[in-house]
C-alpha cells in the first residue's frame, strides 16, 4: 500500500529544507521589488507578490517532487494513482467526500467567524481570496483558478499526504501523522477563521489517501474543494444586474 511507502529521512529533510529556502528567497524577492515601488509587488495582496509567493512554494514543490520520487526509484504515474485500475472508483469516492463535507466546512467557518467577532477579533481574509475579490483582470482570475485547481492541490497533497504522513507513520507516530500533519496543513494558510474547517478537511484528505492508497484521491478532492469555493467566490463578486 502506497501509504506505507518508506521514505529516506535525508530525502525528506532535503525536500523540506530546499522548499523552505525557496519560499524565503521568494519573500526576499517580493520585499526588494516592493521597495522599488512597483504596485504589483505591494505585499501582501499585489499580484506580483502572490505570483512569486505561490511559485516559490507550490511551484518549486513540483520540481522537488520529481527529484524526490526519482531518488526513491518510484514511478510518478504509479505513485499518483494514474495507473490504478480502480481509478474511477477512487475519483467517485473523492467527489462524494467533498460534496458531503462542503456544507459542514462552510458551517464551521461561519461559526469560527462569529466566535472571532465575539472575541473582538476581525476575521482576516486570506491573501489569495483577497486577490480574487479585488481582481479586475481576467488574467489574474485565470491564474488563480489554475493555482487553486492544479498547482496547489498536487504540491500540497504530495507534501502533507504523500510525504509527511507516511514518513511520520514509519517513525512510529501514527497519531502525530494524522493530527499533527493535518494541523500543520491548516496552519500554513495563516487564517484563524479557516483553521478548524481546513483541519477537518485535512483529516478527510488523509483518510482518502489511507483508504485508497492512491494520492489521486486527495488531490482530486482538494482540487474539487478549491474549485467549488472559487466558483462561489466569483459568483459573490459578480456585479449586480441593472
Amino acid at each position: 500500500m502506497l501509504t506505507e511507502k518508506s521514505w529516506r529521512p535525508e530525502a525528506v529533510i532535503q525536500f523540506c529544507a530546499l522548499l523552505m529556502a525557496s519560499f524565503c528567497l521568494g519573500g526576499v524577492i517580493v520585499t526588494l521589488m516592493d521597495k522599488t515601488g512597483l504596485p504589483a509587488f505591494k505585499a501582501p495582496d499585489g499580484f506580483g507578490a502572490i505570483l512569486v509567493g505561490t511559485l516559490s512554494f507550490q511551484g518549486v514543490a513540483w520540481g522537488l517532487i520529481g527529484l524526490f520520487l526519482w531518488r526513491h526509484e518510484v514511478d510518478w504515474r504509479v505513485f499518483f494513482g494514474l495507473r490504478d485500475p480502480l481509478m474511477g472508483w477512487v475519483l467517485m469516492l473523492a467527489v462524494a467526500v467533498v460534496l458531503f463535507l462542503l456544507p459542514v466546512l462552510w458551517c464551521l467557518q461561519a461559526a469560527a467567524n462569529e466566535i472571532l467577532l465575539l472575541l473582538h477579533f476581525k476575521p482576516a481574509t486570506e491573501e489569495a481570496v483577497q486577490l480574487v475579490e479585488d481582481a479586475s483582470s481576467a488574467g489574474v482570475k485565470v491564474y488563480m483558478a489554475v493555482f487553486a485547481i492544479v498547482l496547489a492541490p498536487v504540491a500540497e497533497e504530495f507534501i502533507f499526504r504523500g510525504m509527511l504522513f507516511p514518513f511520520i507513520k514509519q517513525l512510529g507516530f501514527p497519531r502525530l501523522a494524522w493530527f499533527g500533519v493535518s494541523g500543520l496543513f491548516a496552519l500554513i494558510h495563516l487564517d484563524a477563521a479557516t483553521f478548524l474547517p481546513l483541519f477537518v478537511l485535512a483529516l478527510a484528505l488523509t483518510w482518502l489517501y489511507d483508504v485508497t492508497g492512491s494520492l489521486l484521491a486527495p488531490i482530486a478532492a482538494h482540487a474539487l474543494f478549491n474549485a467549488l469555493n472559487l466558483l462561489v467566490l466569483l459568483a459573490q463578486n459578480q456585479p449586480a444586474a441593472p
